[in-house]
């Protein structure tokens, strides 16, 4: 009889262990799709910087240190690894967007550009998707470092290997100068 129990809670144990490692890795897989979800819609706003930039160019020829600045920080971004570089390329990508966009401030005619315009909601609509793609993926990392760090699922997570990600953040030093969203209203509306 007694070997019988001791089988059992064998067999539970197991049972219990398999359900967490199955969770875990439901979790972990969340947390990279997630992290896709972000790369893409980066990706879209990277292809559409060169576009704005020529728009941007053909009507402020003189402005050449700010596209210089624009497509280097594009490119950093472009080439960051890893959720800490990403977050501090995308620091600087803003702020030199920033800067694109203070440029066209500038030009009445631009600013009246069809091309410009719809340059412009394309923008805004990425701008959405990134945010809202952040927002899932701080998300599913605050989800699965909780498993991590909970009471029994730690022990598993620790035994197979798995980790807790970072969360895609602003630098608190940058926060400051980026607390804003990227502004793209050049027509007066809101």
């Amino acid at each position: 009889m007694t070997m019988w129990i001791i089988i059992g809670v064998a067999v539970l144990l197991v049972i219990i262990a398999v359900v967490i490692y199955n969770g875990l890795v439901a979790l972990r897989n969340r947390v990279e799709e997630a992290w896709s979800d972000i790369t893409v819609q980066l990706k879209r706003r990277y292809d559409l910087i060169p576009n704005l930039v020529s728009t941007v160019q053909g009507y402020a020829k003189h402005e050449r240190e700010t596209f210089l600045n624009v497509t280097e920080a594009r490119a950093n971004a472009l080439n960051a690894q890893g959720v800490a570089e990403t977050a501090k390329a995308e620091n600087m990508f803003e702020q030199a967007l920033k800067s694109i966009f203070a440029v066209a401030e500038a030009y009445p005619d631009l600013k009246a550009s069809q091309n410009f315009q719809d340059l412009q909601a394309e923008l805004v609509d990425t701008e959405d998707k990134i945010q809202a793609s952040r927002r899932f993926y701080n998300g599913q990392v605050r989800d699965l470092n909780t498993r991590i760090q909970t009471f029994p699922p730690s022990i598993i997570a620790s035994m197979f290997g798995f980790k807790e990600r970072e969360f895609f953040e602003l630098d608190d030093a940058q926060f400051a100068t980026v607390s804003e969203p990227v502004k793209v209203d050049f027509d007066g509306k809101k």
